[in-house]
């Protein structure tokens, strides 16, 4: 890496935010950007060479074909919601152009920890973040219920053996980005000596 890209990337880190999917618009990643920040979020520490994850992408009508069945399943779970809190769950996926879930595929290996293909899986979903913001997208790395229903995961098409380890909303934000309070290091940080 050049000395020119390498204070790019700092200042990149150093300015990333997240968006709120509740405040994401058009435009959102094409076909073409898709595959391109897929591409890109693979390329994250993976002990074993395992691979321990794989995608759904959901675009266009996809996003209001899911939601049939998350309004359906959230009127079975909580019966006495309102039809406007219905309407939300089953636009859910309409907050952004683009949703992708991360999925877990960690499974037993006689010399990779369960945990740490699960940690891939995440490191997965972070760079799948910064790969799309690179790019010029804005990005929130989301679970909500979804991410922990059974039945749901079933429908978006999960094995019993699969979780999800999330969903990244991809899109343009229609408010400006704020950041948040970040951690002072030093409060959080020791050195072990013996």
């Amino acid at each position: 890496m050049k000395l020119n890209d390498t204070r790019s990337l700092l200042a990149f880190l150093n300015s990333r935010k997240s968006a709120s999917a509740k405040a994401m618009g058009e435009p959102g990643p094409s076909p073409e950007h898709v595959t391109e920040i897929l591409r890109l979020a693979v390329r994250v520490p993976d002990h074993g060479k395992l691979s321990p994850w794989r995608f759904v992408v959901f675009s266009g009508e996809a996003r209001l074909k899911v939601g049939v069945h998350f309004r359906a399943r959230w009127a079975e779970l909580n019966p006495e919601h309102s039809s406007e809190t219905l309407d939300f769950q089953e636009r859910l996926f309409c907050r952004a152009p683009t949703v992708i879930a991360v999925i877990s595929t960690a499974a037993e290996h006689p010399k990779i920890p369960i945990w740490e293909q699960q940690l891939s899986a995440a490191a997965v979903c972070f760079n799948l973040v910064i790969a799309a913001q690179a790019i010029g997208f804005d990005a929130q790395w989301q679970s909500d219920w979804v991410a922990y229903d059974v039945m749901t995961l079933a429908a978006i098409g999960l094995t019993p053996n699969e979780k999800m380890a999330g969903l990244i909303y991809l899109g343009t934000s229609t408010l400006l980005l704020e950041d948040r309070p970040r951690p002072e290091v030093s409060n959080i940080t020791s050195y072990w000596s013996d």
